[in-house]
């Protein structure tokens, strides 16, 4: 669905972007991930067309950004982190001059209702913009990214600003979108991207440091595989139970952290996965686990350990890849 390839932007002698390539496939929700000052704004405003690139290609569904910018843009809603609002227009007045401004086909009145009913706006249609909340003006700049029907949405910080409630609502809907469109989702709100996407993309410095799944960064990065199970039950019963439980390498008690109960430190032989058999394990001895916790890295901290590795260079090799090796190939 949308194809990057040698993207490189440039500001007079500053290197914004630096040779970017990836692609993203229909129907993916992507996370797209990296520090201030990064370069995501810079390349998700030359996917919408909104800037110019220096080098290299874009193409939306086929169709590249340059050659055939009318085509390509058809395809892709765009809500920025601040949305394009008029906000003395009433909603429907403004979803309708949306649907002028980007020549839409359909029949006006049923696709503004339909995407209004999507969004939960509908119950404020007649309402000035201004007199919104900021969750629903968020709302509202969804509804008219949506307009049109593009295959393609682009949403940067979609819930920056909203209360927890609000930020729970709008990631439900992200979540629906993606069973009809490809999205990318740019967000420093790390565990929104991490329930959300299945795949993301990191970029630092202009270039992308990691594009992988959530777990499969973790696992390239972490070396520590254990988990750790909190139970209630005598320490020497459960500990002897524990280490003969199918691929557990090493069982250490970690003591008690709570009345009645034995923390312990599990780790499983290499590339196997124990939880399922360490708990009925314990469940067989007819005692309960409270917690069973992995001690593998989250998305924040692979985040931060690959930013803080500096270079493009250091963040591959913390990674584990040998680009050297893979030019040779």
């Amino acid at each position: 669905m949308i194809e990057v390839k040698g993207l490189s932007k440039k500001y007079g002698n500053f290197l914004a972007v630096k040779d970017v390539n990836f692609s993203i496939k229909k129907g993916e929700v992507i996370g797209f991930l990296g520090p201030n000052g990064a370069g995501k704004s810079t390349i998700m405003n030359i996917l919408t067309g909104y800037l110019s690139l220096s080098e290299g290609e874009v193409s939306v569904d086929g169709f590249n950004i340059m050659e055939n910018p009318e085509e390509a843009k058809k395809r892709i809603g765009y809500l920025p982190e601040i949305p394009p609002l008029y906000t003395d227009m009433k909603v429907r007045e403004y979803l309708d001059f949306i649907y002028d401004l980007k020549k839409v086909k359909f029949p006006k009145k049923a696709h503004i209702n339909e995407i209004m009913k999507l969004i939960k706006i509908d119950h404020v249609q007649n309402r000035l913009i201004k007199q919104l909340s900021k969750g629903y003006r968020q709302r509202v700049g969804l509804a008219q990214a949506l307009v049109g029907n593009p295959d393609v949405l682009i949403l940067d910080e979609p819930t920056v600003g909203l209360d927890p409630q609000q930020i729970i609502e709008i990631r439900n809907l992200i979540s629906r979108l993606g069973k009809n469109h490809t999205i990318i989702l740019s967000s420093h709100i790390l565990s929104e991207i991490q329930a959300v996407c299945k795949r993301v993309i990191i970029i630092n410095k202009g270039q992308i440091i990691a594009d992988d799944t959530a777990e499969n960064l973790s696992d390239r990065i972490s070396t520590d595989r254990s988990l750790v199970a909190r139970i209630e039950c005598s320490e020497a019963e459960m500990l002897e139970a524990l280490t003969t439980v199918k691929d557990v390498k090493s069982v250490m008690s970690m003591g008690c952290n709570e009345k009645g109960t034995v923390d312990f430190l599990i780790e499983p032989e290499e590339g196997c996965d124990v939880r399922r058999a360490v708990f009925e394990r314990v469940v067989s001895r007819g005692k309960n686990i409270l917690a069973l916790t992995s001690n593998k890295l989250t998305l924040e901290q692979v985040f931060l350990r690959l930013v803080e590795a500096g270079s493009y260079e250091d963040a591959r090799k913390l990674m584990g890849y040998n680009d050297e090796e893979e030019g040779e190939e």
